[in-house]
């Protein structure tokens, strides 16, 4: 699906791409109402009626990565939270085979992420990826999420890439088509982000359930 010899550059996302997307949404379905409903006495059905919609207000939006902003909405520590619960923090099956052949390859890596920095700081402790990235890149860092082309103005000001030669990975359909609208000419959706669920089905663009799927013999000897 992808002609190596065409891609200079890969912008690899962190949730769903490279870590299990199965610890988010735990995290949000299911933790984050228990401590609500903990924390004021609530029924847990009531809120998550209460939570859903200022959820989704949010979505596509910076506001809804930022822990800052939700700990100020929901009247606790959320960064604080996700550092408790974060034994559940996976990498995705052949994740670090991927990147190891990929940085034999002398592609230019760079991680590019809509998490907020304590979410990022902490994940990649965790799970010692770091290693793998020329750069790693977090939204908050310029003010507008993945979705919204500002985002795709600003980093390309920063990291000068050819569109052309670029290679997206994203579990995120909304910010694949962002990527595209700017003219990232590659473009790659991951089909199983969260290991609890089933595959999904894609359409639109080509996908791969894993990054193991991705064929990287061409781009060395």
């Amino acid at each position: 699906m992808i002609n190596w010899l065409e891609v200079n550059t890969v912008l690899l996302d962190m949730d769903g791409t490279l870590l299990d997307l199965q610890f988010d949404n735990y995290f949000w379905q299911i933790l984050i109402p228990q401590r609500y409903a903990d924390k004021n006495g609530l029924q847990l059905q009531d809120v998550k009626a209460y939570l859903q919609p200022i959820f989704k207000a949010q979505e596509g939006r910076l506001n809804w990565y930022c822990l800052d902003y939700w700990s100020d909405v929901l009247g606790f520590d959320v960064a604080e939270l996700k550092c408790e619960s974060q034994d559940r923090i996976q990498v995705l099956p052949h994740t670090r085979a991927f990147l190891s052949a990929l940085q034999a390859s002398g592609k230019r890596c760079i991680l590019v992420t809509n998490a907020h920095v304590d979410s990022l700081v902490l994940k990649l402790k965790k799970t010692g990826l770091v290693e793998f990235f020329d750069a790693i890149v977090s939204a908050h860092d310029f003010g507008y999420a993945k979705e919204h082309q500002n985002f795709w103005i600003a980093f390309q000001r920063l990291e000068k890439f050819d569109v052309l030669k670029t290679l997206m990975v994203d579990d995120s359909l909304s910010v694949l088509k962002a990527a595209e609208k700017y003219g990232v000419r590659h473009l790659l959706a991951i089909a199983h982000p969260d290991s609890g669920e089933s595959p999904r089905e894609i359409k639109g663009f080509s996908s791969v359930h894993h990054l193991g799927e991705i064929n990287l013999s061409a781009s060395y000897p």
